[in-house]
Formats: C-alpha cells, sequence, structure tokens
C-alpha cells in the first residue's frame, strides 16, 4: 500500500500539530477595530515549513483566535495549492467523498474534519479533468450542481476555483 503523500499526511495533522510544523510571526494589523488594533501584535501568520504554504489571521484581538483561524486558513490553502497528480483511467472515487459532495452545503460541511481533505481530492479530480466540472462530477458519480455547491461552499474555496479556471482559460464557475 502506497505511503500517504506529504499533503495529506499535513491535512490529518490535528490543528496543534499543524501549528507545530511552521513558523509563526506575528504582526500589529492594520485598519479599522479601535485604538488597541494597532498597538499589540494579535495577528498571525503560519508558514508551513513542508510545503511553503502561508495563511494569516487578523481578524480578532486575541492572538490566539487569530491563531486557531489562521491554522483553518492554512488547512484550507493547503488542499487548494498543493496537488497530487490523479490517474482518471484507475482512480476510484472513495465512497465517504462522494457522500460528502452529496450531502455537502450548509455550514455544518465546513466543520466536517475531513472537508479539507475532500477539497484536495476534488481540486486533484479537476486538475485531472482540465478543469471541467461536468466531467469530474460524472466521474464522481454526483450531479455538477452538487459539485458546484460543494465547491462554492466556502468562499476561499471558491475563489481559488475560479482562479485556476481562469488561469486556464475557462469561464468561472458561478454561486448558487
Amino acid at each position: 500500500m502506497p505511503q500517504p503523500s506529504l499533503r495529506d499526511r499535513t491535512l490529518a495533522l490535528d490543528d496543534a500539530a499543524l501549528a507545530s510544523a511552521c513558523t509563526m510571526d506575528t504582526f500589529k494589523a492594520s485598519g479599522p477595530g479601535g485604538q488597541k488594533r494597532n498597538k499589540t501584535s494579535s495577528a498571525v501568520r503560519l508558514r508551513h515549513l513542508a510545503t511553503g504554504v502561508s495563511a494569516e489571521a487578523d481578524e480578532s484581538r486575541s492572538q490566539h483566535e487569530n491563531r486557531a483561524k489562521a491554522v483553518r486558513r492554512l488547512r484550507l490553502a493547503v488542499a487548494v495549492e498543493v496537488r497530487e497528480p490523479l490517474d482518471r483511467d484507475t482512480w476510484e472515487p472513495p465512497a465517504a467523498l462522494v457522500l460528502l459532495v452529496r450531502v455537502g452545503s450548509g455550514p455544518a460541511i465546513r466543520r466536517e474534519p475531513r472537508y479539507a481533505a475532500a477539497i484536495a481530492v476534488v481540486f486533484d479530480l479537476l486538475e485531472a479533468h482540465g478543469w471541467s466540472l461536468a466531467d469530474a462530477a460524472a466521474h464522481l458519480g454526483v450531479s455538477t450542481a452538487a459539485l458546484g455547491r460543494f465547491v462554492a461552499e466556502e468562499e476561499f474555496v471558491f475563489r481559488a476555483a475560479n482562479t485556476r479556471r481562469r488561469a486556464l482559460g475557462l469561464s468561472p464557475l458561478r454561486t448558487r
């Protein structure tokens, strides 16, 4: 059985282990938010050492809250930025992924622990199908609408998918 990839091992880490695999910078956030906003170094930037992917959070006055948000964003960033080749001819979609995509809309899906890993596989599948939503959906055995909703559920993921589609000269995905 093949070893899990660096990306898959990274996505499987709990929040504390993922944060410890990163360098963390704290800085003063700029912009609106009151007198304290730009006087304390509560903003957090995490950079995952193995992949080079980074994420930051600065909305809260609490460094602890910003660190938790940055870890979540980093997990999604790794999922959308680090690709693993997928052989369209031999790859079979895991039943859990198909179920997650079929059911996957609403705020609860974003809290699902497997969400980032599922997004990573969906992006790999889309890449293998030239970013054709219809072809990727057919390969998964789900409707194009279900796959579109799954990708559009998280704004960051939706923007990343449309950035990739635009780079390939394809029209952007539409929101619901």
